[in-house]
């Protein structure tokens, strides 16, 4: 059954921009997604939702020219399309907008969003001024104050992101994929980002949304298609979905007592910060955390969250006290943080926290080298074996909870 089946209510609504049909891709013995049809239509947020697994990214690396199908069609407009690349995707009106962009951080906004194809002057130099011209055009339709001339490093994930969106628009792009985009975002800059989606939707452009928050389906798209394991569920109105039929269609069952009533007793202080500080970011901070707890560390952009984080861990200098497991642990030591049992996941996790040339196996093993370590060469079979371990306990953990 295809996407178009299912939400007939006795007219076409349009003729769909971006249709897919039975589409399959495997590696190796791994079936990655097996029979998978969509359609896009103009004007429409479209949400595609599945568990981690589903066949969401592969979908999305088809559409962006980055895997070719092993079977089924692909059409834009009508016409059939097959992407070799990203560039051919790129030219049929194609744009991805990754959860983390994907921009030069030393150029300028307006270098990014024109990289490739900027306008040239006299003896074949860029014409740096109408670079910023056009680009300060399309920021000025999009609604979003940013300056063309700044540098793209220091700018926050939301702002990356509209730099990303700038360039799509730049490209006459007609069909929008947007990779859970509000993921690392604040309530604030998700509902920038979702102005300039619905000013996106008003031109007529097409936008396939991949989200985990189902209150942002339910508020801003007006289909939906669900995956599981790399099939296709189903697919129709929002309207025609509650959360709980989202999410049973998307585990395969009902889930019952999945969640807990949270009402455990919290167990022995694990970490105290008491009176932490640091000049122009944060004052007199305190709290604590106990075993078996959950706590939430909230505040609008700029109240300093990000900030404490890094200042508990030791990246950044501080006044105050950390205690972990009833320890003193000394400022500016992430090393006898790490060594008490505290890690930390930053913001940028591609810029902060992973190093992109390694392998999963290395970058995983990154902050206990010193265990795996035998003398001055590290230990392969020990490194393999704690990177096993590591896959497969985050494996028990997703089917633990799927279990409950």
């Amino acid at each position: 059954m295809t996407d178009r089946q299912t939400t007939e209510t006795g007219a076409e609504p349009s003729q769909p921009l971006l249709t897919l049909t039975a589409a399959s891709k495997s590696f190796g013995p791994v079936q990655a997604l097996r029979g998978v049809s969509l359609d896009l239509y103009p004007g429409e947020a479209h949400a595609l939702l599945g568990e981690n697994g589903a066949g969401k990214s592969t979908l999305v690396k088809i559409l962006a020219g980055v895997h070719r199908p092993d079977a089924g069609e692909l059409s834009v407009a009508g016409e059939p399309q097959h992407f070799r690349s990203p560039g051919d995707a790129q030219r049929a009106g194609v744009a991805i907008i990754y959860q983390e962009p994907t921009l030069f951080p030393d150029l300028s906004v307006a270098e990014n969003v024109l990289m490739g194809r900027q306008p040239l002057g006299r003896f074949g130099r860029i014409d740096a001024r109408a670079q910023r011209a056009a680009v300060a055009g399309i920021l000025r339709d999009l609604g979003v104050q940013l300056e063309p001339d700044r540098l793209v490093r220091g700018l926050s994930i939301a702002d990356q992101q509209l730099v990303e969106i700038a360039k799509a628009l730049s490209l006459s792009a007609r069909i929008l994929v947007m990779d859970e985009p509000t993921a690392a975002l604040t309530l604030l800059e998700t509902e920038r980002l979702f102005r300039v989606m619905r000013s996106l939707r008003s031109r007529g452009a097409a936008v396939l949304f991949i989200t985990h928050r189902l209150e942002e389906v339910f508020a801003e798209c007006q289909r939906v298609t669900v995956l599981r394991d790399g099939g296709w569920v189903s697919s129709g109105s929002v309207a025609e979905y509650t959360p709980d039929s989202m999410v049973r269609q998307m585990v395969g069952r009902d889930l019952g007592d999945l969640y807990q009533d949270g009402q455990g007793v919290p167990g022995a202080v694990m970490l105290e910060v008491r009176g932490l500080g640091s000049p122009g970011l944060f004052e007199d901070v305190s709290f604590q955390v106990r075993a078996g707890e959950i706590v939430a560390l909230a505040g609008l952009v700029g109240a300093g969250r990000s900030e404490v984080a890094r200042a508990v861990f030791g990246i950044d200098s501080r006044s105050g006290t950390v205690k972990i497991g009833g320890h003193v642990i000394p400022p500016l030591s992430p090393q006898a943080t790490m060594a008490a049992g505290l890690g930390l996941v930053p913001e940028d996790r591609r810029q902060q926290g992973l190093v992109m040339e390694l392998s999963i196996e290395r970058k995983a093993n990154l902050a206990i080298l010193n265990v795996l370590r035998r003398s001055l060469l590290m230990d392969r079979r020990a490194e393999q074996r704690s990177a096993r371990e590591w896959i497969q306990h985050l494996d028990d953990t997703k089917i633990c909870t799927h279990a409950q």
